[in-house]
């Protein structure tokens, strides 16, 4: 089991959760349901990663906004 990339997993749970958690695992192993199960899995309970600053700026749509900008000097001072 360990060269085909599996690791024993020991959880916790209420005993009327016990079957929907050994389906889920079975969901899991079984190549036919596995990519299903995944991402219905990650869907539902996995966290997308805080997104930065930079990144949210990168994906704006920056169509029909004019970031030129003129020269400004700013004001004379009479030093």
């Amino acid at each position: 089991m360990e060269r085909r990339g599996f690791v024993r997993v020991e959880v916790n749970v209420r005993k009327e959760d016990a079957s929907l958690v050994r389906q889920v695992a079975a969901a899991l192993s079984d190549p036919a349901r596995q990519a299903e199960a995944r991402q219905v899995l990650r869907r539902r309970f996995v966290q997308s990663p805080p997104v930065s600053l930079k990144a949210l700026l990168a994906a704006a749509p920056l169509d029909g906004i004019d970031l030129d900008r003129s020269h400004d000097l700013g004001r004379e001072v009479d030093l």
